[in-house]
Parts: C-alpha cells; structure tokens; sequence
C-alpha cells in the first residue's frame, strides 16, 4: 500500500521543515511548495491526496490557488492554515470546498487530528468510486453499494442468475433492504435487457384491479373497461416482470399465475382468445412463504414453481461496515441535493450508526441521512443530528469512560459524560482532549456550549 501524499504549501521555510518532519513521523509522503506556482506544478506531477495551504504567498493567495484547483477540477482534501486575524479568509476557503482549517500557530496535535478525518473522508470517497467503477462494469448503470462479505456472495448470485435467464426467481428479504434495486439489476444484465421491465407491487392494488393490470382487458370486460387494455404480461413480451409483495395475492391469482408459468399463456379479463408471452418472473416478499404454505394461505405448487432459484437480500444490520460506506454515499448524494458539504460522520455517529438495528434497513438509513443533511449545518453529522427509531443499548465504552447501565441514559448524558471524562483526563486542556476523543478543537467547544459544559469546571 502507498504512503499517501501530502503537498505543503507556505513560504516559510521553518514551518514547511517543521511540518515535513511532524507528518513523515506518521508515514506521510510529505512534498513542498513556496509558491503558488510550484503548488500547481506539484499537484500536476503528483496529485496529492492532501494539501496544507498558507493564506499568503509570494506569488498569489490561498484562496486564488484554491479557485485554481478547482479549474483543474482537483477535489482532494485542503487544509487552510489561517491567522486569527483572517478568519474571514478560513471561511471563504471553506465555502470554496476547502476541507478544514488550522489556525497559526499550528497545533500539530490538531492538524494531525484534521488530517486524519480527511484522509479518511477520501478513501471513504475513493472506496465508493472503485465499487461503483467495479460493478458498472458488472451490472451496468445499477449500483448497489457493498463490499462485505454477504453483499460479494449477492453480487456473485446475481451475475449468475443473470445469466440464466430463463428460470423463475423468488427475493427475499426484509422490508426497504433494496430487493427492487436487485431485481432490476438482473434484468439488466440479461439478455432480455433490451426489452421491458414492467413492475407490480401486488400489495397495492385490488383483486379486480391487479388482474386487469397483468393480464389486461377486452373492451366491455366490466363498466369502466371503454376500451381494449393489453396487461403487463403482454408489454413485457419477450422482458421480464417483477412482481413485488406475491405474498399478498389472492387464491384466484394464484391460479391464474400458476397457469401462467406452465402453459405461458393468459386470456385478458372477458377474453376469449390464448394470448403466447415469452416472460421471465421475478418475485419478492419480505414474508415466509414457507409459513403461508402450511397454513393453506399460498398454493404449494406456485411456491414451488417462484422459487426455482432463491435469492436473499441481507438486512442491513448484518452488513457491518457497509453501514458507513452507505452513509458516506448518501452524505455525498444530499451535499449535491442540497447544497451542503458536510465531510462526514462524526464519531460518536459512526458508533451510533453500527450498533443501531435499522429495522427500516437501507432505506432508513437514505432517509436519516437526507434529514439530517437537509435540516442541519456545520462541517459532521453528529448524533444529535439524527433521528432513529429504536437505540439498542450501547456497550460500555473503556476509552471514553462512561457505561450504559442505566437503561434510561440519552445519547446527549452520555456524550456530556464522555466529553467531562476527557476534560478531567486532560485537567481541561482542550487539545489533548479533543484528542483523545478523536476531534478537533472546534468540535470540542462546539460540544462543551451544546452540553453546557464550561471551560475550568465541571
């Protein structure tokens, strides 16, 4: 693995060899540049994954050599270094996309700390773009984002299932773990690819209503039929069909669809005449069929008949880290939404997000995200930014200092109980502890206003 690179720029001699030998301490690549010019001639040799960049130099600003990066479309992270008195400046190079700031004189705990959540900002970044670059090549325009180990098992049944295109598929799995989003991925990388997809949810529509939609209607059928209706199964003639919810159909559908899968024809509502399809049938539920069979509410034959080939879709609580790779591709997607550049999870979120069960899975999660970006600002999501449902309760926590054993603790009497662990620790030093809770020193005063804590007493 390379060592990632970091560009300094400052036209101080001392504070570039200061920091060159503080952040090569911590296996950093470390390359320096006076001048804006030899700023943009490193970054177009080197592309480096993180610059440390001084208001003034000799030749130009900060901020015009960032609006210059952004001409080459160069996205990395940027850690501004302002005086106290410029704050101004750190500011206006944040609304220009600058990662963080750093004020002088540097604190090279604190730039350290920055550092760190960039460099894990991008390769969060670069994570997402490698999975999506890999499965585009796989599947195409889907993107189901995932590099666990139940997910790589899905994405090897899919391409399988793809590429047998003639068999009937059953997915399961719980409700809002993206089963839709699945099954249009097979069908596009079938060979029916090139013909329609045409989705039912099953559970939506009424007995009448959700036959005349597969099956169609002759004009006359019934009151409202003024004219001839050809149904889904017709349109996907030669495609695929997906229906959404089968569990929920009724005894005559059933038979009806039954009929479907052997003899590959149907007659329209008030039809006469066999009408032939060449349809592939897919299935999801997020119910036991198994359970509806035995209790005589699902015919045996049909269940048999659906599920040729299984397909489980996994619950996003048992995905692991896939959980923040999500989040961060969500946080991505409403920045652009929205207009918003927060960098990521904090971390007390991450934790949070981990050891929550998300009961409503990857859909869930898409919606915290999107509140919490729409609704919020600042720079992280943090905890009390997010809605969840039910909290599970969260371990005992050796670094931090604090446990959960009162099951009636909130996240915010936690979180001020960790933050007074480490101002104690630290004998109120609000570097070192920020340190120690692994953020920065801004975040730290954020949460001691927020917490009501104050600076020399408990």
């Amino acid at each position: 693995m390379r060592a990632e690179t970091i560009l300094v720029v400052d036209d101080e001699k001392l504070i570039r060899w200061s920091l060159k030998q503080s952040l090569q301490k911590e296996s950093f690549n470390v390359l320096e540049a006076e001048t804006v010019k030899a700023a943009l001639d490193r970054v177009s040799e080197f592309e480096p994954d993180l610059i440390i960049l001084d208001q003034r130099l000799p030749d130009g600003t900060g901020i015009e050599f960032i609006q210059k990066l952004r001409e080459i479309s160069f996205d990395n992270p940027i850690v501004m270094l302002s005086a106290v008195d410029t704050s101004n400046v750190a500011v206006q190079a944040m609304k220009l996309g600058a990662f963080d700031y750093v004020t002088k004189p540097v604190n090279i705990d604190e730039l350290k700390i920055v550092i760190e959540k960039a460099m894990e900002s991008i390769r969060l970044k670069r994570q997402i773009a490698f999975l999506r670059d890999e499965q585009k090549k796989q599947f195409g325009n889907f993107t189901i984002i995932g590099d666990s180990p139940v997910m790589k098992k899905l994405f090897n049944m899919i391409s399988k299932i793809a590429a047998s295109d003639s068999s009937t598929v059953l997915v399961t799995g719980e409700s809002g773990v993206g089963k839709e989003l699945v099954v249009r991925t097979i069908h596009a990388l079938s060979e029916r690819k090139d013909k329609c997809f045409m989705a039912v949810n099953c559970a939506s529509l009424t007995e009448s209503l959700i036959e005349s939609e597969l099956f169609g209607h002759q004009k006359g059928a019934f009151t409202d039929a003024k004219n001839l209706k050809k149904g889904m199964f017709e349109l996907a003639d030669g495609g695929t069909i997906f229906l959404d919810e089968i569990g929920d159909i009724s005894s005559s559908l059933q038979v009806k669809l039954l009929r479907v899968l052997d003899q590959k024809s149907f007659k329209r509502v008030g039809g006469t005449s066999e009408i032939s399809v060449d349809v592939r049938i897919i299935t999801a539920t997020n119910q036991p069929l198994e359970e509806k069979v035995e209790e005589g509410k699902f015919r045996a034959d049909l269940f048999y008949r659906l599920n040729v080939v299984h397909l489980y879709v996994p619950p996003l609580r048992e995905r692991g880290n896939d959980i923040l790779l999500l989040a961060h591709y969500f946080l991505q997607e409403f920045n652009k939404t929205f207009r918003k550049n927060f960098k990521g999870l904090s971390g007390e979120t991450k934790e949070l997000f981990l050891k929550y069960n998300w009961p409503g899975n990857v859909r869930e999660l898409k919606n915290v995200i999107e509140r919490a970006v729409l609704l919020d600002e600042g720079d992280y999501i943090f905890s009390h930014h997010v809605e969840l449902g039910h909290l599970h309760s969260l371990s005992k926590n050796e670094d931090a200092g604090y446990s959960t054993t009162n099951g009636n603790l909130t996240f915010s009497q936690i979180e001020r109980s960790a933050v007074l662990d480490a101002l104690t620790k630290t004998n109120f030093n609000q570097s070192q502890a920020a340190k120690l809770l692994q953020i920065s020193r801004d975040q730290l005063r954020y949460k001691m206003k927020k917490l009501g804590i104050k600076s020399k007493s408990i």
